[in-house]
């Protein structure tokens, strides 16, 4: 498998431009954000814009394969909750955003091809074809609010991700190892946390593991395949959240002709509340 910490995709390091200040997007409407995005005032991570709102991980795939990655993500929801699917060719989210266009709305875009990352792109205008599906998935970055209003802090900045030892059920050609973003949780907050988290399953849901990194096959905290590394002090419980970036070790693992996906913290701002009920019937 690739190495990812030699790519573009270990964490976030391309500054945002200077075009807007974060402040002014954490309160802007999921319009506001992705106007902004569009015009290219903003470049950066989507952590805490538009707060209350779903954030959406973006996976595209040629048609053909589109069926099969459905599948796939039925079959591993914790990674891949599936929140929209696009109809082949058209780059509308008509369901979370009808007037987005996922061309150019995201901000940056991880390509690859035959299983290995090609370019990252901050518009797929030029890539953007006739036979693309997109599917649309939640995101834990999406419970800035819902963790704010419980008030609990945690920082995200520096959530490590790695590629784990768990693998994905399959699907026909879709499968991979599943990547989990690590917490340090205070003891006391572990069961608080489990708890409301559970209730996100769009954003993940609850915690997938807590405690050893070894039972799931980490074997070095200090090697996250993105992200800053993270110590787990006394006190605190490693806890370990399925994570969206899935999607790129599936990538490198199938070897697939094309599959694209938003950059490390790039996601879609979608217009739907977190608090809202969203139905997932299709």
């Amino acid at each position: 498998m690739q190495n990812v910490a030699s790519t573009a995709l270990k964490g976030d390091a391309k500054p945002a431009p200077a075009g807007i200040d974060r402040a002014e997007l954490e309160h802007a409407t999921p319009h506001a954000v992705r106007m902004s995005i569009r015009s290219g005032r903003w470049r950066g991570n989507t952590k805490r814009l538009a707060l209350g709102h779903y954030q959406a991980n973006v996976i595209i795939v040629q048609e053909r394969y589109a069926f099969d990655f459905m599948r796939f993500c039925m079959r591993n929801p914790k990674p891949f909750p599936l929140m929209d699917v696009t109809d082949a060719g058209d780059p509308v989210p008509r369901r979370l955003a009808p007037d987005a266009d996922l061309r150019t709305d995201v901000g940056d875009y991880s390509v690859f091809r035959d299983g290995k990352l090609i370019e990252c792109v901050p518009d797929l205008t030029k890539h953007w074809r006739s036979d693309h599906v997109a599917f649309l998935t939640g995101c834990g970055m999406s419970l800035g609010r819902v963790m704010e209003e419980a008030r609990i802090s945690i920082p995200e900045d520096v959530s490590p991700k790695y590629i784990t030892g768990v693998q994905c059920t399959p699907a026909a050609f879709f499968h991979g190892p599943l990547v989990m973003t690590m917490r340090a949780v205070p003891n006391d907050l572990v069961l608080r946390i489990t708890e409301l988290t559970s209730r996100y399953a769009l954003c993940h849901g609850g915690p997938t593991h807590l405690g050893d990194p070894a039972a799931i096959g980490i074997k070095d905290l200090n090697q996250p395949n993105w992200g800053k590394p993270l110590q787990v002090p006394a006190g605190y419980t490693a806890m370990f959240n399925a994570c969206g970036l899935t999607s790129h070790a599936v990538a490198m693992a199938c070897g697939l002709p094309e599959m694209i996906m938003q950059t490390v913290g790039r996601m879609l701002i979608t217009d739907i509340p977190v608090t809202e009920s969203y139905s997932t019937n299709f």
